[in-house]
Order: structure tokens, then sequence, then C-alpha cells
């Protein structure tokens, strides 16, 4: 999902992946960052611990960007039928 909004938007990304321990040293917690699993545009935490939507990374994506929010996409028709 980043790296296609990353072509769409043309932005950098940085995937930082450490064994779980290592997020879990007084070291790491000084550096005032999120707990692992998390998802940051800029200096904003848009998830921490749990997934988030394309549709809302992307409108973070673009405010962070100053663009405007894109429309919502539309719904299929199973996705209204079992809730997607």
């Amino acid at each position: 999902m980043v790296p296609r909004l990353g072509q769409k938007y043309e932005f950098e990304t940085e995937v930082v992946s450490k064994p779980i321990a290592a997020y879990q040293t007084d070291e790491y917690f000084e550096l005032d960052l999120p707990a692992a699993p998390a998802l940051m545009v800029g200096e904003e935490i848009v998830v921490e611990g749990a997934d988030v939507s394309e549709d809302k990374l992307e409108a973070v994506i673009c405010r962070h960007l100053g663009l405007p929010a894109p429309e919502p996409k539309k719904k299929g028709f199973f996705s209204r039928i079992f809730g997607g």
C-alpha cells in the first residue's frame, strides 16, 4: 500500500524493521517514537499497534503534502453487502 501511494504522490518512504526486543528497550522509549507496529507521516503518528485503511493513510499523506483530500472510493457490491 505505501509503495503504491509513494509512487502516486512522489514521496520517500523509510521502513524500519527490528526484532521485537529492540522496540522494548529503554533506549527506544527515549527516542519518543511510537510503539511498533506503527505508521508515521512526517512527525504525525497515523496508527500505532494496529492496521490502517488505505483511505485514511492517503488522506493523511495529502494533508501532509498540502493537497486536497482524495474523493472517497465508491463501495462495490460485495462491500455493501458484507460491510467491507
